[in-house]
Order: structure tokens, then sequence, then C-alpha cells
């Protein structure tokens, strides 16, 4: 028991000395003087914050001024930028445009008021592709001649659409009412030319005329010539052929005339030539068995017999 009452009174003892000991701690003076740790950013970092935010600041305001006459020069609204000008029907410009690239588009119109001109230094092309992308069909305005690449080409009347003028591989289609060909030399035909009906113009001569070949018209009903108002000329230079194969050549006139045919002459030997005798007025029409045609004085008989001699020299 006393063992246990001595170290009690130790422990009380310690715990005694302990809190002395703390007391007189925590009535020192301190000695040690605070330190502070400054927050934000000082000295030359400071000064490169504030001049990059000022060099901000200029290059947003330039920006800005030269944003506001970019619209200003462009001509920029809602509807459009210059003289493009969005509609609900489309793209429309207006005055002198330039494309430096190529242009893809569905239609191109002009105003009411005024044509659509294609400009170009050089010449004017126009293509067509399929949905492959080949080329069918090509037009080209050159500063020499207007070329045309495709399968067929037409040119259309402007009212009902009628087909004027038709082009392809295998033939050329004339589908107006009239032809007129207006050059000094008419119109030179290669080949064979075939058409129902030939016509001049009022108050013109229709001439048809080969230089250094024959001209031949067939037709499997027949060849009609006619000439209303005028005379019927038909001039060549050796030999003119009427020739029927199955018919006849049939000349129906109040007066046929065949100039320059040789005249025979035949003296009678119940008659004696006078010089009283009236003129002979009057020719028999006679044919040489070669085909040429001379004249014969008529009389009371066929006097081709007696003047027959012409077809002997002929």
């Amino acid at each position: 028991m006393a063992r246990s009452a001595n170290l009690e009174a130790e422990e009380l003892k310690m715990t005694r000395e302990q809190y002395i000991l703390a007391t007189q701690q925590n009535s020192l003076p301190r000695t040690e003087q605070p330190q502070f740790y400054p927050v934000g950013i000082y000295g030359w970092r400071k000064r490169c914050l504030y001049f990059f935010v000022l060099l901000l600041l200029v290059t947003m305001i330039v920006n800005l001024a030269m944003t506001i006459w970019i619209l200003k020069v462009m001509n920029f609204t809602v509807d459009g930028m210059g003289n493009l000008r969005v509609t609900s029907k489309g793209v429309r410009l207006e005055g002198v445009s330039e494309f430096l690239l190529p242009l893809y588009v569905r239609e191109i119109h002009s105003r009411k008021d005024s044509p659509l001109v294609l400009q170009s230094d050089r010449n004017v092309t126009v293509n067509a592709r399929n949905q492959r992308g080949q080329l069918t069909g090509q037009l080209t305005v050159g500063a020499d001649a207007v070329e045309a690449q495709c399968k067929r080409f037409e040119v259309r009347a402007s009212e009902g659409g009628k087909v004027l003028f038709s082009a392809a591989e295998d033939e050329i289609v004339i589908g107006a009412d009239r032809l007129t060909v207006t050059g000094t030399e008419g119109a030179v035909f290669g080949h064979s030319v075939e058409t129902p009906h030939i016509r001049a113009e009022p108050s013109h001569d229709l001439k048809l005329e080969s230089p250094t070949r024959s001209l031949v018209m067939e037709a499997p009903r027949g060849v009609q010539l006619n000439a209303a108002a005028g005379d019927l000329k038909a001039t060549c230079r050796k030999e003119l052929h009427l020739q029927s194969t199955e018919g006849e050549i049939f000349l129906n006139a109040d007066i046929i005339r065949l100039g320059n045919l040789p005249v025979g002459s035949f003296s009678s030997s119940s008659s004696s030539p006078s010089s009283s005798a009236p003129r002979q007025t009057i020719y028999e029409l006679c044919a040489c068995p070669n085909g040429k045609l001379y004249l014969s004085p008529a009389g009371a008989g066929s006097t081709c017999q007696s003047t027959s001699n012409i077809c002997l020299w002929s």
C-alpha cells in the first residue's frame, strides 16, 4: 500500500512540472518575425502582360475596322454581295461579272429589257456532259469560226418550235418554207439534189446550169417545166437530147419554130424556073435516118425524097 502511494505522488509531481514548463514557454516573448508571401504578378512579368493585352486590343480594333471596310466596299447586304443578289428564284447578277473558275449552273436568264452577253478574250465554250462526266456536246464561239460538236444540230423557230435547219452525220434538213440563195455564183451542189419544187423569186429568172458537165433531171412520174409569165429556154453547147423510153414527146403550142435548119431545093421537070415565079414561103419538115431535120419546099406531094441529098453530106 505504501508503495502505490509513493507512485501516485511521483506522477502528480511530474504532471505539475509539465504544466509549469508549458506555462513558462507560452509566457516567453517571441523573437521571430512573421513571413508574408505576396500574391499576383509583379515586375517585368506584369509589364509584359499589360503589353500583350494592349497589343491584342489594338489587333481586335484593326480587324473590326477592316471587316467594316470590306463590308462597305463589297456592298454586303442581307440579300447578297455587290452585284450578286440571292432571291427565291436563284442568284441574280447585275452589271459586268467575271468568273475566274468554272461556273456550274442549271439555267442562265437575262433581264426582260436587256440581252445576255457572254464575252471572252479568246473564245466562249459551252460544254454538255452526261452523268459519267463524258463530253456529249460542245459549242465554241471563236474569233474565226463558230463550231458545234454534237450528234445532231437543230435550229428551231421561235413560234411553234418548227425545225428550220438540222444537221446530222448522214443528212442535212432545211425545213423553211422558202430557201433563198443570194450569192452571185448561186448554189453549187457536188452531188445529186432531191426536191419536189424549184422556184425563183418573183420578177427573177430561174437558171439551172452545169458549166463543165451535163445537167440531168429525173423523176419516176415525169419532170414538169413551167414558165407561167415568161419564156422557157434550154441551151447547150453540143447536143440536147429529149428521150422518152416508153411514151412520146408531145409539143403543144400555137407556133413551133426550129431555127437554122438547112433548106433543100429541087427542080420539077414539068415546069421550068422563071423569074416571075412566086417566092417560096411554105416548107415541109423532113427527117434524115440519123435524126437530122431539114426543110424542103412544099409541093403537091412530099418533096423530102427529092431533097434528101442533104442527108448525104450531113
